[in-house]
């Protein structure tokens, strides 16, 4: 894994790092926040479909 640091802006990319490992399963994730992550990024997708969406 290879994280670019963009800069010198060293603590973006540490949030990088950190995003990347967690996606990877290194880091235990507690029940709760888990589900709010994945509620999180379920928004997201969303909130870019519908973006998508309004363009066409």
């Amino acid at each position: 894994m290879e994280i670019q640091v963009v800069d010198n802006n060293v603590e973006k990319a540490i949030r990088v790092l950190k995003r990347k490992l967690q996606q990877e399963g290194l880091f235990y994730e507690k029940p709760s926040v888990k589900r709010k992550r994945k509620e999180k990024e379920a928004q997201r997708r969303l909130r870019k479909k519908m973006r998508l969406m309004r363009r066409d």
